[in-house]
């Protein structure tokens, strides 16, 4: 079976970029790019979801998954209706009389072009047999070519049946046996009249030709819409020597029948008798030993073996292993393009290669299949973790034979598949990090069965250490389903001794006290638990815009957002003592925010201002180019960003002044930032009605939320980074998971905008103020 492998290598190495070449002239015109980003397609979005109610990134995630899935149905049934239409051309052109003259088939276009009990456009499949006449067959040489063609139909049949049926959802094609008409001509000017008749069909030809001592081994293929067709001698099967080497097998097992049959004293005539052309072999092999040990060049001698129906039988099983890998490795190619379906050969090749199927044969396999899934990346980019890992899979079941060289290729299948996994989700690796612990940060409870799968596969390659990094992803998912799962707020409290509309809440850091500031001009200290008023500060405020409270507890910091009283008053909280009027914006102070150490604190309006909060003293300013709406300074107090009404996102050293980055993204005003507890993710709300998430160290947007109908105004993050909270101009508070982008809760409590929300240390209790003059406290449970 060696000619096998030669041949699925040779086969590999030709048709894969051929079928990749495809994929990528297809892509170029659906003008596909890869890994499109997925807020860059809302309108598309829409349509696949007329009722727009997309409640996380994760349902986008999957959106774009569908939507990549729709296009291929689309483009394929867009297909569908230019080749029916074609189909009806051809059956009406003049010269339809003229082809037929010369068809190669037995059947005609109308019989092949039907389609009447097909799902999914099936591959079809032809075998032009070899007109091979060897030896005693020459006399009987229409009868071996019959007999070639049987037992190379039923060979390829029972293989097609198992595992490309034609009545297979998943894989059809359709094994049109005894079609080829063998009188008539072959190679390219059969193929071309084919073609011009059948090219809306997707088709593959195997055609053997006679030629000599050898078998030239031909594949025609073409797909749907395809523009030209691809035609090509992948292999020269030397059947005379085949043949040859079957009839020296048998005459060596008979000299062992011979010699034990002598033993028992049989008579050497009748059992010559009986050997028939075994006999006449077996002479010839003993004299070509002698001739090798006297050092004669027995190759160029004519030495005429006498062949019959067992060795007949033994060629065609090397043809018809020939016409499975290729049926297979075609079939695989055109349903993984055409429908996205995983290949299946690669399990398949250990029963039909034994045991030739070596190293090399495996790095060429999977380097073609990879060639496939690397052109589709652009047109299918969000199933190629899975097909990869499928491949990796595949390819392991062979372990066992060739255990670490093996393994090498498998894990290469495996390495694309978790680093595509990884670019989709837009986490990017240092040489040093391990992909799979990466994977930790991004897994979301949809990924389960993906990593239930790559469990799967360092179980079967026995690799512990990654098995023990998939548990710990498996562990994430499951605390996600659980926290999911917990995840419960109640109404505690309903606070209403405000006049006007609620701006900006605080929860001082031991989480017993709440300060809500208002267009009143009031501010008022709450017991958190109770929800009783404990006191009202009022001295000369203005309309109050926020409020903050230090990381001690200590000072209490009100930036005022009415002109030209605006300023930044700072108090001592348990006393009401003020310490620090901060003058020197000229519009409205619109946000405060103070650093965790609670050394500087910051006021934005159309500039930020940096201000040391003990000292009251200006450190800098730093500019902005339209008012300043909201500002956060991350926990080590390296980065503050600002968010601001230009639809932009600034972030600066807020020590030095020195601007670091700039983010664009929103498509309006950014109302909103915080930073995460652990300074790496950064969350902005906008008056597009949108929540992005930003990696703070590079500034990307790795997701967007959407489901809010109006503007957002404020968010919040739990302690522990896993629950996002947004408050929105549509009155709705909005609870997100964020690992899983699952929108737990919509709360509608409030009757006008919720303006600010804050979220306890402890992480029990959520306030919220609104323009309806009203604080809710929530417990969170």
């Amino acid at each position: 079976m060696q000619q096998g492998l030669r041949l699925l290598i040779q086969l590999v190495l030709e048709f894969a970029p051929v079928v990749a070449e495809l994929v990528q002239k297809r892509n170029q015109d659906l003008a596909l790019s890869k890994y499109e980003p997925i807020e860059v397609i809302p309108e598309i979005l829409k349509v696949l979801n007329p009722s727009n109610k997309k409640s996380s990134y994760v349902e986008d995630f999957e959106q774009e998954r569908i939507f990549q899935q729709q296009l291929v149905a689309d483009n394929h049934q867009t297909q569908l209706k230019i080749a029916a239409q074609e189909r009806e051309t051809a059956l009406k052109l003049p010269e339809v009389n003229k082809i037929l003259d010369s068809w190669p088939l037995r059947l005609y276009p109308s019989q092949i072009l039907d389609h009447t009990n097909y799902g999914r456009t099936p591959l079809k499949i032809f075998i032009a047999p070899p007109q091979v006449h060897f030896g005693q067959f020459n006399e009987n040489r229409h009868e071996t070519i019959s007999q070639i063609e049987l037992m190379l139909a039923e060979g390829l049949r029972d293989f097609l049946n198992k595992h490309y049926s034609l009545n297979s959802q998943v894989r059809p094609t359709e094994l049109l046996a005894g079609a080829w008409d063998s009188k008539r001509f072959h190679s390219e000017s059969s193929i071309k009249a084919l073609f011009g008749m059948l090219k809306t069909e997707p088709i593959l030809i195997l055609e053997s030709e006679h030629d000599g001592d050898y078998l030239n081994f031909r594949i025609a293929y073409w797909g749907l819409k395809q523009g030209n067709y691809y035609y090509k001698t992948i292999a020269r099967l030397p059947y005379r020597e085949i043949l040859e080497e079957s009839a020296k097998k048998r005459a060596l097992e008979w000299r062992k029948i011979r010699d034990e049959l002598l033993v028992l004293g049989e008579d050497l005539e009748e059992i010559n008798h009986i050997g028939k052309e075994n006999v006449v072999n077996l002479a010839i092999l003993e004299k070509v030993e002698i001739w090798n040990e006297k050092g004669i060049d027995i190759s160029k001698l004519s030495l005429q073996y006498q062949v019959n129906h067992q060795d007949f039988e033994n060629l065609c099983q090397v043809l018809i292993t020939y016409h499975c890998l290729v049926a297979g490795w075609v079939a695989d190619a055109y349903h993984l393009v055409n429908h996205g379906v995983p290949p299946v050969l690669p399990e398949l090749l250990p029963s039909l290669l034994s045991d030739t199927f070596d190293l090399q044969s495996v790095q060429v396999i999977a380097s073609g299949y990879k060639q496939i899934y690397q052109a589709l990346e652009n047109e299918r980019c969000y199933w190629i973790p899975e097909l990869a890992l499928q491949l990796a899979q595949s390819l392991s079941h062979l372990s066992d034979a060739y255990g670490d060289k093996l393994r090498s290729w498998a894990n290469e299948q495996l390495d694309y598949s978790v680093s595509t996994w990884l670019q989709l989700r837009q986490i990017s690796l240092q040489d040093s990090t391990n992909p799979l612990q990466a994977m930790q940060s991004a897994v979301s409870i949809k990924d389960e069965e993906y990593v239930k799968k790559l469990r799967e596969y360092f179980v079967a390659v026995g690799d512990s250490q990654s098995l023990a990094d998939v548990e710990e992803i498996l562990n994430c998912v499951a605390n996600l389903k659980h926290q999911v799962t917990l995840q419960h707020i109640v109404l505690s409290h309903t606070l209403t001794g405000h006049s006007e509309k609620v701006t900006s809440v605080v929860i001082s850091p031991d989480s017993e006290s709440l300060v809500s500031g208002c267009a009143d001009k009031t501010i008022n200290i709450w017991n958190l638990k109770t929800g009783k008023l404990i006191r009202t500060l009022t001295e000369d405020l203005g309309e109050i815009s926020s409020v903050a409270i230090s990381p001690d507890g200590h000072y209490l910091a009100v930036g005022s957002s009415q002109h030209p009283k605006s300023n930044v008053k700072v108090w001592k909280l348990n006393s009401d003592k003020l310490l620090h009027t901060l003058l020197g914006h000229q519009k409205p102070v619109n946000c405060i925010a103070i650093s965790p150490d609670g050394q500087i604190l910051a006021s934005g309006s159309n500039k930020i201002k940096i201000w040391n909060l003990h000292k009251g003293d200006r450190i800098c300013t730093l500019w902005h180019s339209s008012a300043v709406n909201a500002a956060a300074i991350s926990p080590d107090g390296t980065i503050l960003a600002s968010g601001s009404s230009d639809n932009k996102i600034r972030l600066w050293n807020p020590r030095t002044g020195d601007p670091l980055r700039t983010l664009n993204g929103h498509l309006g005003a950014v109302k909103s930032v915080i930073i995460s507890p652990d300074g790496e993710i950064l969350f902005s709300g906008s008056t597009d009605k949108t929540i992005k998430v930003w990696y703070l160290a590079t500034g990307k947007v790795l997701h967007t939320l959407t489901g809010h109908l109006e503007e957002v105004r404020s968010l919040a993050v739990s302690p522990d980074g896993e629950i996002l909270f947004s408050g929105s101009a549509d009155k709705t508070i909005k609870v997100w998971h964020l690992r899983t982008g699952e929108l737990l809760q919509t709360i509608t409590e409030h009757s006008g905008a919720v303006n600010s929300i804050a979220i306890s240390q402890n992480g029990q209790f959520l306030a919220s103020g609104s323009s309806d003059k009203t604080i809710n406290i929530w417990q969170i449970n």
